[in-house]
C-alpha cells in the first residue's frame, strides 16, 4: 500500500467514527500524494461536502476522473444547490437526463431539487423520459411513487391508468392503485381492499396494509402483519404499528413496547443567551429551501440538508459537545436489558448520528405525526421558540408522544408532551409516534437527529 492508499484509508476509518476534521486532513494528503486517483478524488469531494465545506467542484473533479459514474453527478447537482446554485443543479441533473432519460436516481434528485424550491412542476422531468422510453414500467412506477409520496393523488392515478394503458396491468401498478385508494380515502372504509393481494409479500405493500387494516378497525390483522416481520431488519418499520395495535387491543404488551412516557426525558442544556443567538443566526444560514421535502414530517417550514452535527463549524462543534454529553446520560439510565425490545436490546457503548438536520418552522407550522424507523434514539433540541401570544395558549408549539397519525382516525390518546424552551433537548425512542402542535406567530428553529450505537470494528 503507498503512502495515498494509507492516507484514504486512514480519512475512510475517521470518516466511519464521524471525526470529519481528521478525515479532512488525512484525505487533503493524500490527495497532495495523489491527485489524479479517482478514489481519492471521490473521498475529497464527499468528505467536503458532509462537512460542510463547498464540493461541487471537487465532485466535478471526481466526474473527470470517472466519467461513467453518473452518480457522481447528482452527488455534484446536490452540492451545487447547498452552494445556492440552485439553476446550475437543476441544468446539469437535466443535460444528465437527457443522454440517460432512464436513470431513475437523477429524476427522484431533480424532483427534490425543485419540490424544495417550490417548484409546483417539481416532476416534470418524467414526461419527457416516457416519450423516449414509453416501454419502460419501471420508470413510470419511479413518477408515480414520486408523486404519491406528494399526495398528488390524480395526477398519480393518471401516470398509473397510462402506465397500464400502454403496457397492461402489472403487479406493482395494481399495488400502486390500492395504495392510492386507501390513503387518498377514496376507498379508505373499505375493509376487503387489500384481500385479492393476500398472497403477495411484499414489506411496502405489508405497510400498506398495516395502515389500511388499522383505518377499517381490523386491528387484529393489523398486529399480525407486524408480528410477521418480528426478528427481520424490516420489523423497524413495523414496531410503531404494532404499538397502535397493541393499544388498541388493550394488550400489556403495549406497556412493554412504549411504557408510556417512561423513555422520553428532557435535558435543559447550558447555553448562554449569547450562544443561542450564534446558533440560531448559524442555523438560519442554512435554511436555503422555500419548502420540506414531500417525504418528511414538516408542514410549513424548511429542514435543512447535509449532516448538521457532522459541520465543521466552531459553533455546531459546541452544541454537538453538548448533546453527546446528555445523549450518554440518557442511555446510561435505560432500563435494563432487553434483547426482544427495539430500545432496550442495542449496545450502550459509543454511538453514532444517523442522520442530523435542522427543522425551521414558519407561524402555524408542525411537524405531523411520525417515527424514525432507521434510528434507535430520536430527538429535538428547541433552539429558537415563539414567546407569548405569539405561541400561543398550550399545548401550541409542544412535542406530543404516542398520537396516532390523525389519517387513521384511531381513538388514542397521547401519552404526554413537552413543553417547548430554547436549549431544551428532548431524547426518546426512534420508534415512538411524536409530532407537535400549530404555533400562532414567530419562529420555532430546532435541531434534530437520530442516534445508532456504534458497531464494534471488524476483527
Amino acid at each position: 500500500m503507498n503512502e495515498a492508499q494509507a492516507l484514504l484509508q486512514r480519512a475512510i476509518s475517521l470518516r466511519e467514527v464521524q471525526d470529519l476534521g481528521g478525515a479532512l486532513d488525512a484525505i487533503l494528503l493524500a490527495a497532495k500524494a495523489a491527485p489524479a486517483d479517482p478514489n481519492v478524488a471521490l473521498g475529497l469531494a464527499q468528505i467536503s461536502f458532509e462537512a460542510g465545506l463547498d464540493a461541487a467542484e471537487l465532485y466535478a473533479d471526481a466526474a473527470r476522473l470517472q466519467p461513467l459514474r453518473v452518480d457522481l453527478q447528482r452527488s455534484r447537482a446536490s452540492a451545487l444547490a447547498a452552494e445556492g446554485r440552485q439553476g446550475e443543479a437543476e441544468a446539469l441533473l437535466e443535460a444528465v437526463l437527457a443522454q440517460n432519460p432512464a436513470w431513475i436516481d437523477g429524476h427522484r434528485t431533480l424532483c427534490g431539487l425543485r419540490a424544495t424550491a417550490g417548484d409546483a412542476d417539481f416532476a416534470r422531468s418524467f414526461s419527457s423520459a416516457i416519450e423516449r422510453e414509453p416501454a419502460n414500467f419501471g420508470l413510470r412506477m419511479a413518477w408515480f411513487h414520486i408523486l404519491a409520496t406528494a399526495r398528488k393523488w390524480d395526477v398519480a392515478r393518471k401516470v398509473l391508468a397510462d402506465a397500464e394503458a400502454a403496457l397492461g396491468e402489472r403487479q406493482a401498478s395494481l399495488l400502486g392503485k390500492l395504495f392510492i385508494a386507501s390513503e387518498s380515502g377514496h376507498s379508505a372504509d373499505d375493509p376487503a381492499l387489500f384481500d385479492t393481494v393476500e398472497q403477495v409479500q411484499d414489506v411496502g405493500l405489508d405497510l400498506a396494509r398495516v395502515r389500511h387494516f388499522l383505518r377499517t378497525n381490523q386491528v387484529e390483522r393489523a398486529r399480525d402483519v407486524c408480528l410477521r416481520h418480528v426478528g427481520t431488519p424490516a420489523m423497524r418499520a413495523f414496531w410503531s404499528y404494532l404499538s397502535l395495535s397493541l393499544r388498541l387491543l388493550h394488550d400489556p404488551r403495549a406497556d412493554w413496547l412504549d411504557a408510556g412516557m417512561r423513555d422520553v426525558r428532557s435535558f435543559d442544556l447550558t447555553f448562554s443567551q449569547t450562544e443561542l443567538a450564534a446558533l440560531a443566526d448559524t442555523l438560519r444560514r442554512l435554511h436555503t429551501m422555500r419548502e420540506p421535502w414531500h417525504e418528511q414530517s414538516v408542514r410549513g417550514g424548511t429542514q435543512t440538508e447535509r449532516p448538521l452535527l457532522l459541520r465543521l463549524d466552531p459553533v455546531i462543534a459546541s452544541v454537538r459537545t453538548k448533546i453527546e454529553a446528555a445523549v450518554t446520560h440518557y442511555i446510561a439510565e435505560l432500563p435494563p436489558a432487553d434483547p426482544q425490545h427495539p430500545l432496550l436490546a442495542a449496545p450502550r457503548g459509543r454511538f453514532l448520528f444517523a442522520g442530523s438536520w435542522s427543522v425551521r418552522l414558519r407561524p402555524g407550522g408542525f411537524h405531523a405525526m411520525h417515527t424514525h424507523p432507521m434510528g434507535w434514539i430520536s430527538s429535538a433540541l428547541y433552539v429558537t421558540v415563539p414567546e407569548g401570544q405569539a405561541l400561543g395558549p398550550p399545548p401550541a408549539g409542544h412535542l406530543q408522544f404516542g398520537s396516532p397519525p390523525p389519517e387513521l382516525g384511531l381513538p388514542l390518546a397521547p401519552y404526554g408532551a413537552i413543553a417547548p424552551m430554547p436549549g431544551r433537548l428532548a431524547l426518546f425512542p426512534s420508534t415512538m409516534w411524536h409530532g407537535t402542535v400549530p404555533f400562532s406567530d414567530g419562529e420555532r428553529m430546532t435541531i434534530a437527529f437520530d442516534v445508532i450505537p456504534a458497531m464494534p470494528p471488524k476483527a
